[in-house]
This record gives C-alpha cells, structure tokens and sequence, in this order.
C-alpha cells in the first residue's frame, strides 16, 4: 500500500535534506525508501532525510517491516527534559547517522517555520540527537549549534584519495560522528582529488569515517579568525557541498597543526559556502559551536511504495 509523505526540502550551505513530520513515531521509513527518496535521479534528491519526532516516541523501521524503539530518544530526554523533539537523521542510503551540523540547522528552521517550536530571544532551542542533546540559537537567517565536547578518536590512519599519487597522514577526531581530516598543499592539489569514490583509510576504520580534505588559506590567520577551504566524502553519503560535523573537524584539525597561538575562531569554505567555527571552554571542557544559514526550499508531497 502507496504512503501519501507530505515532505520539505531544506538545505545548508547546499547540504540537501528531505524532512518530514511524525511527531508520533507512526512513520518510521526503511532503508530502502529514504534511499529511494534522496535518489537524484528517480527521486526528490537530498543528501539525507531527517524526520520530526518527539524524543518520547522515538523508533525505527526495518526492511522486513518490523517497528523497533530506539533508545536514543529517552537517553536524550534523561540528559536534558527540554529535548521535546529529536532529529531522526539518516544518510542518502538509509544508514543511521549520529549527528549532522547542517541537517540540525535546518531541522530548527523546520521546527519554527511549521510551528513545532519556538526559540524565544535570549532562549536556545534543545534537540535530541544520537550524538546527545544539541542546543540551537538563533541569529537572524543563521542559526549556531553548540557541538557538544569534541575528541581524537580513530588514531592517525593514512589516507589514499583517488586522483592523488601520495598518500596522506590523516588526524582523528569525533564531533558525535567520526572523522578523518588530511592536509592538502594548494587548490590544485584538492581539486584533482577524486571523491566520486570513497577514500581509503589505512588501517580503516571499525564504523568508517567522513573524509575531509583541507588546505590553508592565504593568510591562514587574519584579523584572529583561521580560514581553510575544504571537500569532504560523507560516510553513506558521498561527496557532499558541505558538512557541518566536518567542518568542525576540519577547524579543530587545523588548529591542532598549527600549533600554540592558533585561534580559537575559524571560517571554513565548502562547495556549498562558507560556515563558522568557534571553540569555546565550559565546565566540562571545550566545547565547538558551528554557525551558517539553514534554508527551506520547497514542500511537496510523494507516494512511497
């Protein structure tokens, strides 16, 4: 039997998502249809597809159609109670993934502009995630997601890109989700890499890792705030025009390599545009903020098999 989803197409900094409200958990999708739904071909198109449920109705679908509860959505309720609404976020090929700072702005775009929720001036709006509980402000067209603490994890793997003849150290680091970022020389060293395929991790690794490739503006440092120009490969994904998580890895990789005296401010150019990073300490350690626009493109509605 055809389901009628009634559906938004969002993006930012050109990182594409379908959305889609269920704030019951009645319509969990399977794999197969959210990949059908972001095919750019035969579908609507996205990089993901995220789903507005209430944390205390969290679920999911399996391909044999049975309905399973998700745990994520009480342990974000227990880590914070103001966590209503839980982003349900899913790569283009329907694997779960943990966290996604593009897709959580513009899933707080979403809340507001369909009226699930409200952020208050001074107030900041809390989203359940499986990378935890995620704060959002708002600053105009923009919104800034505290990432949470941030840590290398994933050693020190070498990364082998198609397109470039020598292979590159990598850095590890997680942001809620893993990530490998290499340095790359100049511009024409990062536009010949081919990320059409995924880059190799030597040793790989256990659940994978987002690829970013970085390379330093000239200067790296201007006016305090560092600037580098990045492409990334997203787990599940592909290459993608940006990704929020990985700009934060990237930021905090370059930082790292810079040294003492590196910023703590940073601009990240991607495809897509350009996103803000800033590392900032709390009680608990450093936590990492990202800044951008989130925008809603168009609703629609598709009939899934």
């Amino acid at each position: 039997m055809a389901i009628s989803l009634h559906f938004t197409k969002g993006h930012g900094t050109g990182n594409d998502f379908v959305l889609y409200t269920d704030p019951e958990g009645e319509l969990p999708l399977t794999p197969s249809q959210i990949a059908a739904l972001c095919d750019r071909h035969f579908g609507i198109g996205a990089d993901g597809v995220i789903r507005a449920v209430k944390s205390s109705k969290l679920n999911r679908k399996h391909e044999p159609g049975q309905i399973v509860s998700d745990p994520a959505g009480a342990a974000a309720l227990e880590e914070d109670s103001a966590a209503e609404w839980f982003m349900d976020y899913y790569n283009s090929d329907g694997s779960l993934s943990e966290m996604c700072g593009n897709g959580i702005r513009v899933y707080a775009k979403y809340l507001l502009e369909t009226g699930l929720a409200v952020i208050n001036p001074g107030e900041t709006l809390a989203i359940g995630t499986r990378a935890g509980v995620r704060d959002l402000t708002a600053q105009g067209a923009s919104f800034q997601v505290d990432m949470g603490r941030w840590s290398f994890a994933g050693g020190e793997p070498v990364v082998k890109v198609d397109g470039v003849p020598v292979a590159r150290p990598g850095l590890g680091i997680n942001v809620g989700n893993p990530h490998v970022i290499a340095a790359f020389a100049d511009d024409a060293e990062l536009d010949a890499a081919d990320l059409s395929h995924a880059p190799r991790l030597e040793p790989a690794l256990p659940e994978g890792a987002n690829v970013e490739l970085v390379v330093p503006r000239d200067p790296l440092v201007k006016d305090g705030v560092g600037h580098i120009r990045m492409r990334v490969h997203e787990r599940g994904s592909g290459e993608t025009l940006s990704c929020g998580t990985g700009v934060v890895a990237a930021a905090l990789a370059t930082r790292h390599w810079a040294g003492e005296g590196a910023p703590h401010n940073w601009k990240v150019d991607v495809p897509g545009g350009t996103l803000a990073v800033r590392m900032f300490p709390t009680e608990e350690g450093e936590h990492v903020a990202l800044s951008g626009p989130a925008e809603l493109v168009y609703t629609g509605v598709v009939e899934l098999a």
